[in-house]
């Protein structure tokens, strides 16, 4: 079985991983010459949807729909959940379900990616400057795992 971090790049066509790879790196940079628009950046990113938000909902969306149709009477529509749940649990085991590669085509990140941009971006600001500063390595891991802390 694939790592977390890994299993929908690994079910995502490069080109798609090759894309959002760039994507995030034009980010960077960009914002590196413009730090003062950083906060803002960081922002958005705590409100992007990642691809597993992306999945839930729309697999959450679906079932309910066809509980709603069974409901009125059309048995037949429970076919609906169970496939999705189907779906649903396949993704969970290996990271692939029909809506993946179209999510990752419309440009759903994992939440890794998201993550990547947002620690280069929290570098660029000088975030992590107190830590490589600090006197010693004991100091050093108690102001990283404050710093961490403090922006979960």
């Amino acid at each position: 079985m694939t790592s977390t971090r890994t299993r929908v790049p690994s079910h995502t066509a490069d080109e798609v991983n090759r894309r959002i790879a760039r994507d995030i790196e034009n980010s960077v940079r960009y914002f590196a010459l413009h730090p003062d628009e950083i906060p803002e950046r960081l922002r958005e990113l705590d409100e992007e949807w990642d691809i597993e938000r992306a999945i839930e909902a729309n697999a959450a969306a679906l079932a309910f729909t066809g509980v709603a149709l069974a409901a009125s009477g059309r048995r037949r529509w429970l076919m609906l959940p169970a496939l999705v749940t189907g779906f649903l649990f396949q993704h969970a085991i290996q990271g692939w379900c029909p809506p993946v590669p179209i999510l990752r085509r419309l440009g759903f990140r994992t939440a890794y990616e998201i993550e990547h941009e947002r620690k280069a971006l929290q570098a660029l600001r000088g975030d992590f400057e107190k830590v490589t500063t600090a006197p010693d390595p004991a100091a050093a891991a108690l102001r990283a795992a404050s710093d961490v802390r403090a922006q979960w």
